[in-house]
């Protein structure tokens, strides 16, 4: 089997303050106090060994989320990293996002769950209030909550809401969200271990349990790490399964979805522990391409599966996801070397 792995900010105004008396010393102090709470982050050469994230923002300016030592930022000259001395609250980083205003936020799902807000001068952390308001915005942003719960966070821009997904109706056992996957109608999907998926559309909730999705035959194994569609608006949800989704049910069925067995294991074989995929993207020209912890990255193309080896010079490495930046550039996050880009051919390893 493959692994079992995986700010609101508030911005003060500064106030130009006037005084018929002609003061300046106010405003002088303001000015000074200002630029103290800028943030510069440390300028470094290299990156962390392990980078469990890769984000490009709207200004093109490239982010790594570290599995230890906080986050990086590129903008194609200077490297700069920032930790906990510098206003995040964690230094791990699981998940980099960012909303229509261009601030970035960075979720810790781990030992505890923190949402910093970037807003590109100052890191503050959102605090959560317990709601069951379940609604389903355009510009709502959401995230993973800490491990071993059934909560997820939605941040609507002001308040951070911490919501509790209900079970499926037909199983009952605790389980945990590993993913959050927004689709092309703009419904929201939850993958958990070891329950299966949820995909809420604003009004109610609907699960798919089947064997593939759930994790009750491997022990509890890998749980859903990776939700996508392909061409076809097929999803996949890191299994050798497809599934197509249908807005209502049909007459002969209650199911909103059907199941397709598809490519099977990665190595062709039925009976393969190359199965489940710690990450996946669709690329540019729709080829599917999955991440596995010790076994390289694989594409699929449609009829064929090709994959790809990735070495620290002649030694394989352990890989934990997959991204594809505003040009349609793949990278890659690992577990002890960094990150890697695909030029064309082959993943090399990044250094900026």
């Amino acid at each position: 089997m493959t692994i079992k792995l995986n700010i609101f900010t508030f911005f003060s105004a500064l106030v130009l303050l006037t005084s018929c008396n002609g003061q300046t010393s106010n405003k002088e102090e303001n000015t000074d106090q200002f630029k103290e709470r800028l943030v510069k982050g440390d300028t470094v050469r290299e990156l962390d060994s392990s980078i469990m994230v890769t984000y490009q923002d709207k200004k093109n300016i490239y982010w790594f989320g570290s599995w230890k030592k906080g986050v990086y930022r590129f903008d194609g000259n200077t490297l700069i990293n920032f930790t906990t001395k510098h206003g995040l609250p964690n230094n791990r980083i699981d998940e980099i996002k960012e909303d229509k205003s261009g601030n970035l936020y960075f979720t810790s799902c781990h030992p505890n769950s923190t949402i910093s807000k970037f807003d590109g001068n100052t890191f503050t952390t959102l605090s959560a209030i317990p709601s069951n308001d379940w609604k389903l915005e355009s510009t709502d942003l959401w995230f993973k909550h800490s491990y071993q719960n059934e909560k997820v966070y939605r941040y609507d821009g002001i308040t951070l809401y911490e919501l509790k997904l209900p079970k499926p109706t037909n199983l009952s056992n605790p389980f945990e969200i590993y993913s959050i996957y927004k689709d092309k109608k703009g419904n929201i999907w939850f993958g958990t271990n070891p329950v299966g998926v949820c995909r809420f559309d604003g009004k109610s909730f609907a699960w798919i349990t089947e064997e593939d999705v759930t994790e009750f035959r491997n022990e509890g194994a890998n749980g859903v790490r990776s939700i996508t569609e392909d061409k076809n608006g097929d999803f996949w949800f890191n299994t050798e399964y497809r599934y197509s989704v249908y807005d209502s049910t049909t007459l002969q069925s209650t199911k909103f979805y059907t199941r397709h067995e598809s490519i099977r294991g990665l190595d062709g074989k039925k009976d393969s522990d190359l199965d489940e995929y710690l990450s996946t993207v669709r690329d540019n020209n729709n080829n599917l391409w999955f991440v596995t912890y010790r076994n390289g990255v694989w594409k699929y193309d449609g009829i064929k599966i090709t994959q790809y080896v990735v070495k620290d010079n002649s030694k394989d490495i352990t890989l934990f996801s997959i991204y594809k930046d505003n040009d349609g550039e793949l990278w890659l996050g690992t577990h002890q070397n960094g990150a890697y880009k695909f030029n064309g051919n082959t993943f090399e390893k990044f250094k900026p």
